[in-house]
This record gives C-alpha cells, structure tokens and sequence, in this order.
C-alpha cells in the first residue's frame, strides 16, 4: 500500500509493505501514481518518496510477475508510473535506506534527486530470473550513470553500496537522514524549484525505447515465467524483483 502525509511544504508519500521490502503490486503502482499525481495537482513544491520498515522498495512483487497475463502492459504501467514522477512539476526526492532492488531502483532512477542512508545498497537482480528492469531502467540507468557502469550493474546483477552509488553518481549524497536534503530544498521558493527542475529535465523524448524495453521484456517473461513460479516455490515467496 502507499501512503501519503502532508508536512509543511512538502508531501511525503511512503512504500508500505515492509512484510515484502515494499515490493509493488500492480495495484501499488496505481496507487503510487496517484499519490504523486495527487500532490503536484494541489502544487506541492517537494515530494518525498520512502520505504516503510528500513528498505525502500525491492522492486516488482514476482508473486505478480509470475502470473502476469500481459507482461508487456505490466512493464508499460511501470514506465508510467516512473514517467509520472519524473514529469511532476514538484521536485520528488528519493530517501532510500536499506534495499532498493530492481524497480525500486528504477522509481529512483526517475526522482530529480537520489539521497542514500550509509546502509543502502542497489542492484537489478532480474538476470537471475532472465529478466531485467523494464520500468524505463535502460533508459535512465546509463543516462545517469553512464553506459559502462549501467552495463556493469544490469549484467552483472550484482549488490551496489552506498559508497559507490555516491562514486558514481547513482546517488547525490549519503548522509545518516536523508529527509534532510528534502527538508533543505523544500525551504527555497517553490516556483523557483520548479522552473530549475523544468529546465534541468528538458530531454528528448525516449517512447521508442520505452516503448522497446516493455516488448523485450514481455519476450523474456514469456520464456522464463516457468522458471520463475519454480523459484517462488523453492524460495517460499520471500523475494522480489
């Protein structure tokens, strides 16, 4: 479930599933989405986005993706939602303590800034699966981190701390509460804020290859969705995606 405080200047929208590492369902993307949407309609300069229970978000639920009727629409929901924070008009700061792990770290990629605890760590663990992030991860991931770093962490699947997420730019800062950093730009004037985050994400437009990543992904979810349902069963429903 998501959940949605107002405090002062700034909304903070909270992952509430600490039972599951905050992974999302479909319905918490709807969910989600609608919070963000929700707080940019009534002009909410700052945006906090958080995990509940010491993880932000361990991606897709794979109890859903293991009984998706159409992967391709899922990935496209998911690209939604991630284009739906990176469009707000509000400057939406990621507060990522603990595991952010494959679409969790993709609603991060899509935030105007990443700020990590010293416990955080990152990955795209979906090649274990034969899959990979397809919530607009290979559009974002090498913008902000660069082609050889994204092909590093995509390929290999491997765990990413807090330090190296600062070394490479995956994040802005590591500091012990990152509500600070949110706290910091909250107190400038929000039509500055939101004339500075309109020019600084002034881009091309990446459908295509949105629209590209979502089909890939409904190929490979079609050849290992079997080995997926496997793996659930063996690991007893514990991990996501």
């Amino acid at each position: 479930m998501i959940r949605t405080t107002a405090d002062g200047p700034m909304r903070v929208v909270t992952i509430d599933r600490p039972d599951r590492r905050n992974a999302l369902r479909p319905t918490d993307l709807d969910e989600l989405a609608a919070a963000v949407t929700d707080a940019d309609s009534n002009e909410t300069p700052v945006i906090y986005l958080r995990g509940a229970g010491g993880n932000f978000c361990a991606g897709a639920d794979l109890d859903s993706v293991s009984e998706l009727a159409d992967p391709e629409a899922f990935a496209r929901k998911g690209q939604q939602v991630a284009n739906t924070i990176a469009d707000a008009s509000a400057v939406v700061v990621a507060g990522i303590d603990g595991a952010a792990r494959g679409g969790g770290v993709e609603m991060a990629l899509a935030c105007d800034v990443r700020v990590a605890t010293p416990d955080a760590t990152f990955a795209e663990p979906g090649v274990e699966f034969g899959l990979f992030g397809a919530w607009g991860g290979t559009v974002r991931l090498p913008r902000i981190v660069g082609e050889g770093e994204a092909m590093d962490i995509a390929l290999s699947g491997r765990v990413v701390d807090a330090a190296e997420a600062r070394r490479i730019g995956l994040v802005s800062r590591v500091v012990e509460d990152p509500r600070t950093v949110a706290d910091e730009i909250a107190s400038n004037r929000p039509d500055a804020l939101r004339v500075v985050k309109r020019r600084l994400r002034d881009d091309a437009d990446d459908e295509a290859r949105e629209r590209a990543e979502a089909e890939a992904f409904a190929r490979l979810h079609e050849r290992y969705v079997g080995d997926i349902r496997q793996t659930r069963g063996e690991r007893g429903g514990d991990d996501s995606e």
